[in-house]
């Protein structure tokens, strides 16, 4: 196991967030990304007071949890709790990475009640939860800059947000597809399916077999998002996933999402995730 970037906080600090009114209610106590080489183990012990929420951003790999194996691979995530432990068996193919992030407080157990168990995380339509990797950069990116009073108040109020938007992951993203009525289910189907075209109200109602109107009105109801502007933001959140993992020329990526012109393309990353497409590729580098 390597650990990149990694921040794990002394006895003393943890004591200073158990007293200090603002942080006692929930705080980090580690944080960092961790590369698991393909065909290796990552055995994880007991947690003692501290929860680990486990976010696998590359890879797959088996966890094996108690009597339970289960699969996880990228896009998802779970929590270990206090007194639990784990195994992680990363595939034959590919390494794995993780960003993990310890943490307690009163508050703490309240948010985490339930088994450990994988779940997905399908993108998000608001582009403050739709990059978690983001939000994680945030953090170490402060850590850096050293554990003074109030740097610390900042990183832990941001992980407070990063951490509702994996327990409330169902709110925030369209996991709800999972609950959704099943016109709208095979709508999402078909619009994941379909990001390399140019898609019309008009064609992805008839799809489904409704009226534009009707298909809609029922869409909006459940996903909160008109039908084009959701699509909209799926093809984005697959731009960031080929701009973070692939060298594609960005011309390239929006012909691949259906723009016919990479300006366009451009203009509406932009617009939703608050920086150009080369920008947020060298995010990173910088």
């Amino acid at each position: 196991m390597k650990s990149h970037r990694y921040y794990k906080f002394p006895p003393p600090l943890i004591k200073f967030q158990k007293e200090k009114p603002l942080l006692k209610d929930l705080f980090l106590t580690e944080t960092g990304e961790i590369e698991i080489k393909a065909g290796t183990i990552w055995s994880q012990t007991q947690l003692n007071d501290t929860n680990l929420l486990v976010y696998c951003t590359k890879g797959e790999g088996i966890l094996q949890f108690s009597n339970e194996q289960l699969h996880i691979c990228r896009e998802q995530f779970f929590v270990a709790f206090p007194n639990d432990s784990f195994k992680y068996f990363s595939s034959q193919q590919t390494d794995s990475r993780f960003l993990v992030a310890g943490f307690a407080g009163q508050k703490a157990k309240q948010l985490c009640n339930e088994s450990l168990v994988v779940r997905n995380l399908v993108p998000a339509v608001n582009n403050l939860v739709a990059n978690r990797e983001m939000l994680f950069d945030e953090i170490f990116n402060n850590l850096s800059k050293g554990f003074h009073d109030q740097n610390l108040e900042y990183v832990n109020l941001c992980f407070g947000h990063l951490l509702g938007t994996f327990i409330f992951a169902h709110k925030t993203s369209d996991d709800i597809a999972d609950e959704a009525n099943p016109v709208v289910r095979r709508a999402l189907y078909f619009l994941n399916k379909n990001l390399h075209r140019k898609l019309t109200l008009n064609q992805i109602a008839a799809e489904v077999g409704y009226s534009d109107t009707y298909f809609s009105t029922l869409f909006k109801k459940e996903i909160n998002y008109s039908p084009l502007s959701y699509f909209s933001h799926l093809k984005i959140l697959k731009a960031c996933e080929l701009l973070d993992y692939t060298s594609q020329k960005i011309k390239s990526i929006s012909f691949q999402l259906g723009y016919s012109d990479p300006y366009y393309f451009t203009k509406d990353f932009k617009k939703k995730m608050g920086m150009a497409p080369r920008q947020y590729r060298n995010r990173l580098k910088n």
